[in-house]
């Protein structure tokens, strides 16, 4: 899905024989936040189709429908009143097929499945999902022969602004009420759902479902009998440290080694420092590249993680190891008797790569990363899925319209795996431990970002991003020079 993914796909396949030959988890399991040119997260992106006007005419909703409220008592989801769900509800388009592309295969094609049965079952209308890993090469050529999918699931922006740009993309508040969307989403998620089209900014489509990165697993058990408690703010997250330094040991695991990719999780770091030190405003204008690297937010960003990271005894191991250590491997020793280190940074995929049979809420736990100025609030990283349309049929907007709720992600919430990126999602939707506590921490943010460097050009959040990162935590080029190569390779 993300392009860091794409590259890191190999790494995991040949880790996850390694990790299968010792009895370890296998990597193969992790869901989309792991780094890669291309992740097979949250869905990739839908290619445009023949453009086709709808048969009929959105229903004006000036209202949106409170959540509570459904289709003629017959389904357990919400509906736009007198919108296209409600007419399929009527059975006013069965019988007709939506084609839906993306990234997903294997389990997360059958949750994706399974997420359609309530809107099939209940309209009569037919969901094809035709997606694989070959999404993001096989769409562009869809597109580009005007033979899109109906749907696409995107879960790398960038490849979907290009199409917004052609004018490929419906945007579905030609039809779905304002006021229906600020009451499904944060409206960060609706911010980040803008992109420039040929006649303006749109809105590009739907978010689903997401991962989150803004998270820190510890050793519960050791760290419950150690007595240390759960810093709520970036001072005290400095004090444990000092205190787990204290107190004999290394308070942080970490590692940036990730074969092609590494460089990635020191790229997580910057950009969620720069979420905690400066505006949303200035965060979206440094992905773009309006905002420079050597910008002073972006060098005290920088400096923020050296005092973290290269401060002595903070980090197992040293600077030295941060660069040779595995991205999968960092927080392997949290589960040693005693631990070794104590805390990792990382998104909630890394459970894959934690030891066989350790249990979530007893062996480890996590809790939010903190915040650092008060005036930015609690925000919240990101990797994430947008649905986006191509072709406009009454039936094509009443799935679209579908995948404004919750329970269009209910393959995933029942058994883990991903998050719904609605604010109406309730715990009770959860039905794994983990994924509900995670939700619980999302509900207190007040902002999200989707990950920077994904969204930058790939020269750059791929590349010198990666390298710079690399560059400077070795100790082979200072933090000013590694900044302005940086900005030196943005594409003109």
């Amino acid at each position: 899905m993300f392009r860091k993914y794409l590259v890191l796909i190999t790494v995991i396949v040949i880790a996850s024989m390694l990790f299968a030959a010792c009895g370890g988890p296998s990597p193969a399991a992790q869901p989309t936040e792991a780094p890669a040119a291309e992740e097979a997260a949250p869905a990739e992106e839908a290619a445009p189709t023949e453009e086709e006007a709808p048969t009929e005419e959105a229903a004006p909703a000036e209202e949106a429908a409170p959540a509570e409220e459904q289709a003629a008592g017959e389904v357990d989801f919400p509906v736009i009143p007198g919108g296209f769900l409600e007419q399929a509800l009527n059975g006013d388009f069965a019988g007709t097929t939506v084609t839906v592309d993306g990234p997903f295969a294997d389990a997360d094609a059958v949750k994706f499945n399974k997420s359609m049965e309530p809107f099939v079952n209940a309209t009569g209308i037919d969901v094809n999902y035709i997606g694989n890993k070959e999404f993001e090469g096989s769409i562009s050529i869809r597109v580009d022969a005007d033979n899109a999918p109906d749907i696409a699931d995107f879960p790398q922006p960038g490849l979907l602004a290009t199409f917004v740009r052609q004018g490929k993309v419906v945007d579905p508040t030609e039809w779905i009420p304002e006021e229906w969307l600020q009451q499904e989403y944060n409206q960060s998620w609706l911010d980040m759902g803008v992109m420039a089209g040929p006649d303006g900014d749109q809105t590009a489509g739907v978010w689903h479902r997401f991962n989150g990165k803004s998270l820190v697993w510890y050793p519960k058990d050791d760290f419950d009998a150690a007595g240390y408690e759960i810093p709520t703010t970036w001072d005290e997250m400095l004090a444990l440290s000092d205190m787990i330094v204290s107190d004999g040991d290394a308070p942080w695991c970490v590692g940036i080694e990730s074969g092609a990719a590494t460089g990635w999780p020191a790229t997580d770091w910057m950009e969620e420092i720069m979420l905690r030190t400066t505006s949303l405003e200035n965060y979206d204008a440094w992905t773009t590249g309006e905002l420079p690297f050597s910008s002073p937010e972006v060098k005290n960003a920088a400096e923020m993680l050296g005092n973290v990271w290269f401060t002595d005894g903070y980090v197992l191991g040293g600077r030295d190891a941060i660069v040779s250590t595995n991205f999968g491997d960092a927080p392997a020793p949290m589960f040693e008797e005693p631990p070794r280190c104590w805390l990792h940074k990382q998104g909630n995929f890394i459970t894959a790569f934690f030891p066989e049979g350790a249990q979530a809420g007893v062996d480890y736990d996590f809790f939010y990363l903190p915040p650092i100025d008060e005036e930015y609030g609690k925000p919240f990283l990101v990797a994430g899925d947008i649905m986006a349309m191509f072709n406009d049929r009454p039936e094509v907007r009443a799935l679209m319209e579908y995948f404004t709720v919750p329970q269009s992600a209910s393959g995933w919430l029942d058994t883990g795996g991903a998050l719904a990126a609605h604010q109406t999602a309730t715990p009770e939707m959860y039905g794994v431990d983990l994924e509900r506590g995670i939700a619980a921490l999302v509900a207190d943010a007040t902002s999200f970002r989707f990950d920077g460097s994904d969204l930058m050009p790939g020269e750059v959040g791929a590349g010198s991003f990666w390298k710079g990162m690399v560059d400077w935590v070795s100790g082979s080029a200072d933090l000013d020079t590694v900044l302005a190569e940086i900005d030196a390779s943005w594409p003109r």
